[in-house]
């Protein structure tokens, strides 16, 4: 009836509806497929797909990752990086531990999203072990006018390179912000 949709306008209404699940699990397969195709084209490109708190909250969730890998073995399992909210994390912290350290065994990495947005301690961060944190576009769209979010995003930064993980600014629209978020050795941006 309304056409094509934006995720925002349709993932919060069914954010806590069981077919949250079966849409994360479609959108998992087919970004797999996608890859697969890129990879009989002698293409190996990573892909990041969000997860959200219900899916990755399923006690199969590793499991029905585990079959949709197998379905697709030509798709090198360390090229997929599961992104989840920081407040998705914080939820169920030992569950959602246990499936990341899990789907680290598989070769599947993960991302923190939104980093910066929650309440979460720092001291969690380590037990999810995550390849990645993304900071939030928050915080991203006025560094180049406030210092407060530079010393935010330099903090992040650091404390994600501390820690071993690679830190992804999402948001940036200026070769400014770029230049600023470049000269903080960000690694990689959106």
């Amino acid at each position: 009836e309304r056409g094509l949709l934006p995720p925002a306008a349709f993932l919060p209404v069914i954010e806590n509806h069981p077919i949250s699940v079966e849409l994360g699990e479609w959108v998992i397969a087919t970004a797999l497929a996608q890859m697969g195709i890129w990879a009989k084209a002698g293409l190996t490109l990573p892909v990041s797909v969000n997860i959200g708190a219900r899916q990755l909250q399923q006690d199969d969730f590793v499991n029905r990752l585990t079959v949709l890998l197998q379905a697709h073995p030509d798709v090198p399992p360390m090229s997929l990086e599961l992104e989840v909210l920081e407040t998705s994390a914080m939820e169920d912290i030992g569950h959602v531990s246990a499936v990341m350290r899990a789907c680290h065994a598989l070769g599947v990495g993960f991302a923190l999203d939104d980093f910066g947005t929650g309440y979460s301690s720092l001291s969690y961060i380590m037990h999810f072990g995550a390849n990645a944190l993304k900071v939030d576009r928050s915080f991203v769209s006025d560094i180049a006018t406030t210092s407060e979010n530079v010393a935010i995003v330099r903090a992040i930064i650091t404390m994600a390179h501390g820690l071993g993980m690679r830190v992804v600014a999402e948001g940036v629209e200026t070769p400014e912000q770029l230049k600023i978020l470049a000269g903080l050795h960000c690694d990689e941006y959106q």
